[in-house]
């Protein structure tokens, strides 16, 4: 239950006379209603307020169940009320205790714009010279605009704005009392607003609320205890929303930390029978080369080469080594190698010539389809296309078109976010997305690669080169010199399976 429920229980609690007890040496309401009567004649006559023109009369029948009368019309109300009252209560209509009225209006007198932003204190009170003139303490309800129905007492003298209406509330009722009730139905209020351009206030609804009306004394006890458990709700709705804020926040704090973990080599037992991942490293070199060969792909410029010496970790790079002990987040296991995500994997985007010269000329409704940065969010592939090309255009762009299983992650705008192709349909890179594809299928398992770049070290290597321009962006090497540890194939295996029976669980948290 939140906060604003739970008040909305005390609210219906008290209106339905089970806040606090009824005393029988309380004056009944019935009484009460006939001094409201006088006052609103001496009102009429006075011309402060309008005569209803279909007044209504709302009194007990002879089976106990509230009745209306309207003119010569009786009808029963026993399906309209919600909920029995006390016997010394009485139901009586809105437009009986109220009215919306305008403010005095006068000129050349400097007062403060009443607004709604000003009584909220968003905005800085505005100086006007004439206008609606209320007096502090004067209730102002609001009848245009999406938060129509709230009420507001003005703090000062002032214009009152121009979406409110004074609300009279007859003087002898304990206010508080009313204002309580309309808080209770501030939603349904709100809900029936009229207007589609500017909502308003549904007029009809909000003088034909029935209110259940106790006597005088019980108003201000009823009131008194709403106030007096008001400091209770509020520290409960603390407590309600530290406890919200911590359930959506621990299962993707446990995410984060089984990624982590499994990554380090802590989630599953390292198995000395396992193949080490520089076996593993020396046959994915080995398809490199084949590739380059057979001109599928480029020689690197500077090719790097991690390895362990002496307890340490070194890279050989344009035949220069130097210890990288600093630059490494965390030990790995023996069997665990170093490398660049570049090392392992084809990464690359889509040339902008590529997509001037081949994809702008081509672009059609059908045919295959166009991955952009923003089809990758939140981990997950939105597979709404803006863009097609022929087949034939994509075979001819072949090192950016989709036509295995990779990963793809926007290298402008949401960076850090990464996503798995299926490979199950051919699609075409399109601008600010880059992919990701292992070179053997037999190496690192792409699995295991997304779930270190989702874990926090393989975000932070995957952000940590980003531009603050007007949209975030990183470069392709930027992707491809992220620094991961490799285990062995077989570990990697378990690892998955590991952490995906792991996040299932954390799941149905």
């Amino acid at each position: 239950m939140t906060a604003q429920q739970l008040k909305n229980s005390i609210l219906q609690m008290a209106v339905q006379g089970k806040l606090v007890p009824q005393d029988p040496n309380d004056e009944p309401a019935s009484v009460l209603l006939e001094r409201i009567r006088a006052e609103k004649e001496r009102l009429i006559k006075e011309k402060k307020i309008k005569r209803e023109k279909n007044p209504s009369v709302i009194f007990k029948g002879a089976d106990n169940t509230p009745y209306e009368k309207i003119g010569d019309e009786v009808r029963s109300l026993a399906d309209e009320v919600p909920f029995d009252i006390p016997d010394s209560w009485e139901w009586v209509r809105m437009k009986y205790i109220c009215q919306l009225i305008d403010g005095e209006k006068i000129q050349n007198a400097s007062y403060h714009n009443l607004d709604a932003r000003y009584m909220r204190g968003k905005a800085e009170p505005q100086t006007l010279n004439s206008g609606k003139y209320v007096s502090q303490g004067t209730y102002l309800i609001l009848v245009d605009g999406e938060n129509s129905g709230e009420v507001f007492i003005a703090p000062e003298d002032g214009y009152m704005g121009s979406t409110f209406k004074v609300l009279w509330i007859t003087t002898q009722l304990f206010a508080p009392y009313v204002l309580k009730f309309i808080e209770l139905y501030k939603e349904p209020l709100r809900n029936a607003k009229r207007g589609a351009a500017i909502p308003h206030l549904n007029k009809e609804l909000f003088f034909n609320l029935p209110i259940p009306m106790p006597p005088i004394e019980e108003q201000r006890r009823i009131v008194e205890k709403i106030d007096e458990v008001s400091s209770a709700v509020s520290a409960y709705d603390i407590a309600y929303r530290k406890t919200e804020s911590l359930n959506t926040a621990f299962p993707e704090a446990l995410k984060k930390s089984i990624l982590q973990e499994a990554v380090q080599g802590k989630l599953v037992p390292q198995d000395p029978s396992d193949e080490p991942a520089e076996a593993l490293l020396e046959r994915i070199r080995a398809e490199k080369q084949r590739l380059i060969k057979e001109g599928k792909i480029k020689k690197d410029k500077h090719e790097s080469v991690i390895f362990r010496r002496d307890n340490s970790h070194y890279e050989k790079l344009d035949g220069v080594e130097r210890c990288i002990d600093d630059e490494l987040p965390f030990e790995i296991p023996e069997s665990w190698a170093w490398t660049y995500l570049g090392n392992i994997s084809f990464v690359t985007k889509l040339a902008g010539f590529e997509y001037t010269k081949y994809i702008a000329p081509a672009l059609t409704n059908h045919g295959i389809p166009l991955f952009k940065g923003k089809n990758i969010q939140n981990g997950k592939l939105i597979e709404h296309f803006e863009g097609f090309i022929p087949e034939t255009v994509s075979n001819e762009l072949w090192r950016s078109q989709l036509s295995k299983r990779c990963l793809l992650t926007p290298y402008v705008g949401s960076i850090g976010n990464v996503a798995v192709f299926p490979g199950t349909y051919k699609a075409h890179l399109g601008s600010n997305v880059g992919k990701i594809e292992p070179y053997s299928g037999n190496g690192v398992l792409i699995e295991y690669i997304l779930f270190y770049l989702r874990s926090t070290t393989g975000y932070e290597q995957l952000t940590k080169y980003k531009k603050a321009t007007a949209q975030e962006s990183i470069s392709i090497d930027a992707i491809r010199n992220v620094l991961m540890p490799i285990p062995p194939l077989n570990e990697q295996e378990r690892i998955v399976s590991a952490i995906d029976t792991a996040l299932s669980i954390v799941q149905k948290l």
